[in-house]
């Protein structure tokens, strides 16, 4: 079999591939146009960041079986297109952890004792070492947004130098706190006024970005240093630029930007500009967070491994082809509804939980695809929580980092369906919020039961979940308002009953609605006599 490599990774992994049979060409430094031409005849192909796997690609290549990044994201891999082609779809989403959050430990020493600062000034002949006195880490406050695997690492390292840690991550529960010695804030503004140092660890999603704005940056002391090594727009640069400015930060490190120039040009070549390259005490880095020779091997010697399995139809850490034993088609609209139920937790309840129990009733307890379901579920809880590159093939590894257990459990009995999931979310302060649902026919899925409201509601993309008083007139004012704005309603479900059946002085509604809604409507809704509790329910990517 044939393999191309187009961008460098460590000797030792091509050679990995080489001793093991196949043969392997490295054509390195050729413009996508000349990749996509050259595809025809490989069965795998290997990148990292530059060539982009794409329609075109696809469509060019005549064998191609499996597509691997060396590397975490796959921006560059269209994975649905793979998935259209029968293409197997791999990266090496932990390689980099380590080199990232060394990366960003670094930019804090760096920024505290004026590291670069100082080197440009004996370069240039100024040895007045009083221009660069520094501040000690020893004892400080280190803020730490986001703990999760890259947050953890640096979290222990800061502690290590005898910074005290605070972190503020709202989907993480108490216990991985207490197990890093982490003190945990519960919102982001507790966080911000306590901290010397802030460093940023979460992925870019539309709640994270700029996540540290003008609002953000001026109720931290003043004089705070900030390290970003994450996401370029985690941080509004414009607003970071200002306060490096007006001094209320004292220094900045940056790896990543919003909008990122080419890696590749040469400074003549070069064009890009952004307003931190004119900031004062703002000290960038070309997005290093992986660039180690550790990293550099780990990722390499990842993917050439998860290609040898690949090619071979072993059962390997694919983005795109979850394996098990019978057929997809049978579980697929059960692996649906369980992500759905995923996603709605944290979309309706903001408590942190340390459990998820699910169990499978009637026949489906007898299929052996519970457990790719059971990762439909873990995939949906993640996406909710953030998590924009989880897949089967990490979401148990994903899930674990959080320190959420998942336990699955089966049983034949059947109540009033011949195939049930039933998902049983534990909340840190000991709450069990429970969330049921069935599929009738090939693709209807069914909630019926929604924290403890019995209910028979088919999903949709978009659904409001609202509690209210059990008294007439609610209904119509909710219809009024989403009228009023044009919001057409495909279907209402209301649940009056307790799911044991007794009666209950509040309702639960479902309404699935046509098109998204602004968070003013929203706000007109819940200010609406009678209701008590709305949330948006967003349940497709």
């Amino acid at each position: 079999m044939k393999i191309l490599i187009t961008e460098s990774i460590a000797e030792e992994s091509v050679q990995y591939l080489r001793d093991r049979g196949y043969e392997v060409e490295e054509y390195l430094g050729h413009s996508q146009e000349e990749i996509e031409q050259y595809i025809k005849g490989f069965d795998a192909i290997i990148v990292r960041s530059a060539t982009k796997i794409n329609e075109t690609l696809l469509n060019n290549a005549d064998c191609l079986k499996a597509v691997g990044r060396a590397g975490t994201g796959i921006d560059n891999i269209d994975v649905k297109a793979c998935t259209e082609h029968g293409v197997i779809a791999l990266n090496t989403p932990t390689a980099n952890n380590m080199a990232a959050g060394e990366l960003a430990v670094g930019h804090a020493f760096s920024i505290f004792r004026n590291l670069c600062a100082a080197n440009e000034g004996v370069h240039n002949g100024d040895f007045r070492r009083g221009n660069w006195v520094g501040i000690e880490l020893e004892g400080k406050t280190a803020g730490v947004i986001g703990l999760g695997r890259i947050g953890s690492i640096v979290s222990r390292k800061l502690k290590g130098v005898g910074m005290n840690v605070v972190a503020y991550d709202p989907y993480v529960p108490q216990e991985k706190f207490d197990k890093l010695g982490v003190t945990r804030c519960k919102t982001l503004d507790e966080l911000l006024p306590l901290c010397d140092l802030i460093t940023l660890h979460t992925p870019k999603t539309k709640e994270t970005y700029g996540i540290l704005s003008k609002e953000q940056l001026y109720k931290c002391k003043r004089g705070v240093r900030i390290v970003n090594a994450a996401r370029g727009g985690l941080v509004n640069e414009q607003d970071l630029a200002d306060a490096l400015s007006e001094g209320q930060v004292a220094a900045a490190a940056i790896d990543v930007f919003d909008k990122e120039p080419s890696y590749n040009k040469a400074p003549g070549e070069q064009e890009y500009d952004n307003v931190l390259l004119h900031a004062p005490h703002c000290y960038i880095t070309p997005h290093l967070g992986a660039s180690t020779v550790e990293a550099t091997a780990k990722v390499g010697q990842g993917i050439v491994e998860l290609i040898d399995g690949a090619l071979k139809g072993e059962l390997v850490a694919a983005i795109n082809m979850p394996q098990f034993s019978g057929s997809i088609e049978d579980i697929k609209p059960y692996c649906s509804l369980a992500e759905k139920i995923g996603r709605m937790y944290f979309q309706a309840e903001a408590t942190p939980i340390t459990k998820v129990e699910v169990r499978y009733r009637g026949e489906l307890a007898e299929s052996t695809g519970t457990g790719i379901i059971t990762l439909s579920l873990m995939m949906g809880l993640l996406k909710g929580m953030g998590n924009d590159h989880v897949s089967y093939v990490n979401a148990q590894e994903c899930m674990a980092e959080t320190g959420i257990e998942v336990v699955e459990t089966k049983t034949e009995s059947i109540q009033k369906y011949n195939n049930l999931i039933n998902v049983k979310f534990v909340t840190e302060d000991g709450r069990e919020l429970k969330i049921n649902g069935t599929v009738f026919g090939p693709d209807t899925e069914v909630i019926v039961s929604f924290f403890g409201y019995e209910m028979n509601c088919p999903l949709s993309d978009t659904v409001l979940a609202l509690k209210n008083n059990d008294v007439p007139g609610v209904i119509g004012r909710i219809a009024t308002v989403l009228g009023s704005h044009n919001i057409n309603i495909a279907s209402m479900h209301w649940g009056r009953k307790n799911q044991d059946g007794s009666d209950n002085p509040h309702a639960q509604a479902f309404v699935a609605i046509d098109q998204p809604v602004s968070k003013e409507i929203i706000d007109e809704l819940s200010k609406a006599e009678g209701v008590l509790k709305v949330s948006l329910l967003e349940l497709a990517d």
